[in-house]
């Protein structure tokens, strides 16, 4: 009797990010080298994907500036061959034009796309934390209260088309039911394409709750709006982190983790690198008898355009 084939999960791994701050955990990447060290060390510990950000090394601030990104780029790709993913959505304080500039001159094989405009609430986490090593930090944090994570349906647009040339697909971040029919207005005008890799976070204040009913109506929203034409993956922020992939894992799912939307790898406990997180999420992963997709087994189930077409 010939068994069936194990199923393949993807493991994203998000470096660092604009939502956290140097100061949050002194294991943060900020400059292109420890960011590049970081992302191989989670290539190697399994991940697939790596999701970048970048940040001014002189004070930790998210940036946008393609130098940065090209910096790290090259160096992770000359020792790995994981697939790399830049972000568009940079940080709330940033113009679109700016956001999309790293996605659109270097032509990664993904980069993310918010589906929506939103509240991106971080303004909580101000009473977590004393000591701030830098000026902007804790305003950057605290002003979150008043600002709105802008992502129009043309601002959409404009990304969307504007890498169609470059043969990029979008990791596609949903933070809410609204987002995934977002998605699926522009799979329907045929602005994106199947497979759509669609990234659902959960835990953010201002987006969906991390209860596991939210993640069940995530999982049966994308199933009956896409069918067999999406691939799915999870995002819990902070503390939901692990028990959230655990669901998506079960449930046939992808998974995300990294230092950008978690700082914990168990309760109190800092995670160390990137690798550490890629790592336990792996063991669930394998504990369940299931495989973690190797990079190209990735590019196949996503239907990317290969490492021998980005602009790096």
């Amino acid at each position: 009797m010939s068994s069936r084939p194990k199923k393949k999960v993807i493991i994203t791994c998000a470096i660092t990010g604009s939502i956290h701050t140097p100061t949050m955990s002194p294991h943060l990447p900020i400059t292109p080298d420890q960011i590049a060290e970081q992302a191989i060390g989670a290539a190697n510990a399994g991940a697939a994907i790596v999701h970048l950000h970048a940040r001014d090394p002189h004070d930790g601030r998210p940036v946008q500036d393609p130098a940065y990104f090209k910096q790290f780029a090259t160096q992770i790709s000359a020792k790995s061959d994981v697939v790399l993913n830049f972000t568009t959505g940079g940080a709330s304080t940033m113009s679109i034009e700016e956001r999309l500039q790293p996605a659109l001159q270097l032509r990664p094989e993904v980069a993310s796309l918010n589906m929506g405009s939103m509240n991106f609430g971080l303004y909580p986490m101000v009473g977590r934390f004393k000591n701030w090593k830098h000026d902007w930090e804790k305003p950057y944090l605290e002003e979150s209260d008043g600002r709105i994570f802008k992502n129009t349906f043309k601002d959409i647009q404009y990304i969307l088309e504007s890498c169609r040339a470059n043969q990029t697909r979008f990791e596609i971040e949903c933070y809410d039911i609204g987002h995934l029919y977002t998605a699926a207005h522009f799979l329907e005008r045929q602005i994106v394409e199947p497979p759509l890799f669609i990234q659902s976070v959960f835990g953010i204040l201002g987006g969906i709750g991390p209860h596991p009913e939210d993640v069940l109506q995530m999982k049966r929203t994308a199933d009956r709006l896409f069918g067999n034409d999406y691939v799915w993956s999870v995002l819990g922020a902070g503390k939901n982190q692990m028990p959230i992939a655990a669901m998506s894992a079960v449930m046939g799912g992808n998974v995300r983790v990294g230092l950008e939307d978690s700082i914990w790898n168990g309760p109190g406990q800092l995670a160390q690198t990137n690798a550490d997180q890629v790592q336990r999420v792996r063991s669930i992963i394998e504990a369940l008898s299931l495989e973690v997709a190797t990079p190209d087994e990735a590019r196949e189930i996503l239907q990317l355009k290969g490492r021998s077409n980005v602009g790096f």
